[in-house]
């Protein structure tokens, strides 16, 4: 269907090191990221941000499409994606990502907007590539 691309540079050691981060739209160009904005809290992006706004994004999409499926279209939804990195071993792994959905659907029913955010949430792509646990807590409002 599509294909699309992401780029990083890097220059010296992990801890001193500097890293730009680029995406083919030009969304992000040369937007810096390093171990200080990876694990410090330090200006910057890091690789864990951007999986998780890929995640959001990608699963407030699916809902889209889903809840058109079921003749409902949302007035307002915003998703925040917590990713968890952890030391495992003599590594790090990303051990879970946490979905907060808030969402404004007219004419929704809870039960069945759980049940649409739950199928949205197994279904969307990114979900499907990602190797963790996932959860969701979504509010209708």
């Amino acid at each position: 269907m599509s294909t699309t691309s992401g780029s990083a540079k890097w220059q010296g050691g992990i801890k001193d090191g500097k890293g730009a981060i680029s995406t083919k739209s030009g969304a992000l160009n040369d937007y810096p990221y390093g171990f200080l904005s990876r694990f410090e809290g330090k200006a910057g992006s890091n690789p864990e941000e951007l999986i998780g706004a890929a995640h959001a994004a990608c699963f407030t999409m699916a809902l889209s499409l889903i809840l058109g499926e079921a003749k409902l279209t949302a007035e307002h939804m915003e998703t925040k994606a917590d990713v968890t990195l952890e030391k495992q071993g003599d590594g790090f792994a990303v051990t879970s990502i946490h979905l907060t959905l808030n969402a404004k659907i007219p004419g929704a029913e809870d039960t069945k907007f759980q049940e649409l955010a739950g199928k949205a949430k197994e279904g969307c792509p990114i979900s499907k590539l990602l190797n963790t646990k996932i959860t969701l807590d979504a509010k209708l409002q």
